[in-house]
């Protein structure tokens, strides 16, 4: 049987690059993706048209929560494995356009849940967010911590998909794997997140907007560190034993929750210095209050990812912040866009 894997969201940011460590596994993807216009498309595209150079890479350029699509590609497919990033991303942008992230991420989802439980998968993989912490301060977040104070409106939906996956583990005996990413960056990032807007801005001399007067902290994650717990993460299927008083899985399902970090928070101001030594040159800094619905830092507890798939690569900051530079230059040119 061909090792098959469903990935919705795959022009996306971390769909693209999931999906290029499955076909560089030997795996046939199916890449879903609705290659829509929160950022530019031509982004989308070019991702994808580099996944396209695998023979092994199926293209699919469809609208997630419109119904029916999920259900015939897995009916035709039959993947073993879904990996399930598409959702309307953004925790400012949830509170202007708030519908969005329902027909996105709700709808979107049901659709995901309802065609695995017509042609259930092996293993059912769903991306979550540590945004779903929210008003929590007792850090480092761990899986097993009560997270029911979330702080933007993306984040309530994606708390909500949690809910909505466990009651489908439940009641079908799907297996579902919820990860929780942590400030996920590197090469092809999004044009909408701090990293990415903070080196354009720098390029052309241009001031950068520093919330909460610098004084946030994110628990950075590069993304092929992110996808090699993804990798191995897919043969760890939910069982009904748990790997010890750590572990999310649930009592009655099959179903766990794991955070995919690095463990090691980063000051902003660092993060900033890091991007600066990277570019060989300074920041203008504006000092801006915090922005609604963000939060002032995030932390992951690791240890159950450990526990589960043993020690994961760890990229240093500044090697991180290096590579997306040289592709950042590399992509829009040495000026930037």
């Amino acid at each position: 049987m061909t090792d098959t894997a469903l990935v919705t969201g795959s022009a996306g940011f971390i769909g693209f690059h999931t999906a290029e460590r499955l076909l560089q596994s030997g795996a046939r993807v199916i890449g879903l993706d609705a290659m829509t216009d929160y950022y530019d498309p031509d982004l989308k595209e070019a991702r994808h048209a580099i996944l396209a150079q695998s023979p092994e890479f199926i293209p699919v350029k469809a609208r997630l929560e419109d119904a029916g699509v999920m259900a015939g590609l897995m009916a035709k497919f039959k993947p073993q494995t879904v990996v399930h990033l598409a959702a309307q991303a953004g925790v400012r942008y949830s509170i202007d356009a708030p519908r969005s992230y329902v027909e996105a991420n709700l709808i979107g989802t049901y659709e995901v849940l309802e065609a695995a439980r017509a042609n259930p998968p092996a293993h059912l993989m769903l991306a979550s967010t540590s945004s779903v912490y929210g008003a929590n301060t007792t850090m480092p977040y761990a899986e097993t911590d009560k997270a029911d104070s979330q702080m933007s409106f993306y984040a309530a939906t994606k708390k909500a998909t949690e809910a909505m996956a466990h009651s489908y583990a439940h009641l079908y005996g799907i297996p579902i794997t919820m990860f929780r990413f942590f400030t996920v960056y590197g090469p092809w990032y999004r044009p909408d997140m701090a990293l990415f807007k903070f080196v354009k801005a720098i390029e052309a001399g241009k001031p950068i907007d520093v919330y909460n007067h610098g004084d946030m902290s994110r628990d950075f994650t590069y993304v092929d560190d992110l996808v090699e717990g993804l990798m191995r993460l897919r043969g760890a299927v939910p069982e009904t034993e748990p790997v010890g008083e750590i572990d999310s899985l649930s009592p009655v399902a099959p179903f766990r929750i794991v955070n995919i970090g690095n463990s090691r928070p980063t000051q902003l101001l660092d993060f900033i210095k890091a991007i600066e030594g990277a570019l060989g040159r300074e920041a203008v800094l504006n000092m801006m209050d915090m922005q609604p619905g963000d939060v002032p830092a995030t932390w992951a507890d690791a240890s159950l990812l450990t526990a589960l798939v043993g020690e994961m690569p760890c990229t240093p900051l500044e090697d991180g912040v290096r590579r997306f530079v040289d592709w950042y230059r590399s992509y829009y040119g040495q000026g930037g866009m």
